[in-house]
């Protein structure tokens, strides 16, 4: 099968319309062309400043304004983080994508605090992945001195539904960091979750706009929305397999080269189901009880599906090379401008709702 060079919307809601069971043997057979079929990376996202969250997206139970019951917690130490690190390279994970609840990166001693983590758990030999919220050039340079090999910052869905499920943000604040750390050398994992009361358009929208980039991301999480009480969106009825299998075939033949990263909700996932995906083209899971505060499959399971499947868990730096650590990224002064990130002025009466009830409760 010949590669597109553009991909417009229609196009790939085409792709996605297709009967499913051509729609997965073009995207297997997509896959083979560019990854090995029976490798899949192993990585574990740990949560390391846990809740407090300014912002109010619909579908996070870490936002402060929501009463979910998540305590907001202090950023870890960083030997705890490289401890933890090292248990998930005991256990088959080739990466370490650390998580905190911020809105953005501030240039302050939480930040260095992080690029201590970031090169402590580059000394363990894993790949070093971070989501902490948008971030500057200059920060992102900072991150990849540090050794960071990959920054996660995701669009979530299309930019029309994006204003359905957050308002404290804009999508081109997500687009501009992605663009600094792609000007960083660090590679980018950006994706969406489906679920969230989105059309098919929607989800086959925020594809389009990946593949529109000069270089699409290394790696795209799909999604499945875990619905949490306390949210905006506490009362989505699960999506089905056969959803998230045309989701991820769609990717896999418009993004042919990135990694897709079968991401939040497998715990609703049957072992069928989850092999249907790797079919389909997905190459990466995340490992551990937790995604950042929701539950996860365990670790030993996954390995006994990978063990029935024939799956080998993926080396560390499998797609690219260990970044070398620069003591440079020690310097904190900020020598670029401040940026401003946006604060869109319009309401979504669901998030509203759902903070004000927070509000009386807690």
């Amino acid at each position: 099968m010949e590669e597109m060079t553009t991909w417009s919307r229609e196009a790939i809601l085409e792709v996605y319309n297709r009967p499913l069971i051509n729609l997965m043997y073009e995207a297997a057979t997509v896959h083979r062309q560019h990854h090995a079929a029976d490798e899949v990376q192993v990585s574990t996202l740990l949560s390391i400043k846990t809740g407090g969250c300014p912002e109010d997206c619909g579908y996070c139970p870490q936002a402060a304004r929501y009463h979910t019951g998540v305590e907001g917690e202090d950023l870890l130490t960083v030997n705890h983080v490289k401890a933890q690190a090292l248990r998930a390279k005991s256990t088959g994970s080739s990466r370490l994508c650390m998580g905190a609840a911020w809105r953005n990166v501030k240039d302050d001693a939480d930040f260095d605090h992080v690029l201590e983590m970031v090169r402590a758990v580059n000394e363990t030999g894993l790949e070093v992945c971070a989501t902490l919220g948008m971030l500057t050039e200059r920060q992102a340079q900072r991150l990849a001195d540090a050794g960071l090999y990959a920054y996660n910052h995701n669009l979530d869905s299309s930019e029309e539904y994006y204003k359905e499920i957050i308002s404290t943000r804009g999508y081109e604040d997500r687009l501009k960091t992605i663009e600094n750390v792609r000007t960083a050398g660090v590679s980018v994992c950006s994706g969406g979750i489906i679920g969230m009361g989105e059309s098919h358009e929607d989800r086959c929208g925020m594809l389009a706009v990946y593949a529109d980039m000069e270089t699409p991301p290394e790696s795209i999480p799909i999604n499945a929305l875990v619905a949490v009480e306390g949210t905006p969106l506490e009362d989505q009825e699960p999506i089905s397999i056969w959803e998230m299998v045309r989701m991820i075939a769609t990717t896999r033949i418009v993004l042919p080269k990135s990694v897709i990263r079968l991401s939040a909700g497998r715990t609703n996932m049957s072992d069928e189901g989850q092999a249907l995906c790797f079919m389909a083209g997905a190459g990466s899971i995340f490992a551990g009880d937790k995604l950042l505060t929701t539950p996860n499959p365990d670790v030993n399971k996954d390995m006994q599906l990978f063990d029935v499947l024939g799956i080998t868990p993926m080396k560390p730096y499998s797609k690219g090379e260990k970044p070398e650590v620069n003591e440079r990224y020690k310097d904190n002064a900020d020598a670029e401008k401040r940026i401003k990130w946006s604060r869109p002025e319009h309401k979504i009466v669901r998030n509203e709702d759902k903070s004000m009830k927070g509000k009386s409760v807690s």
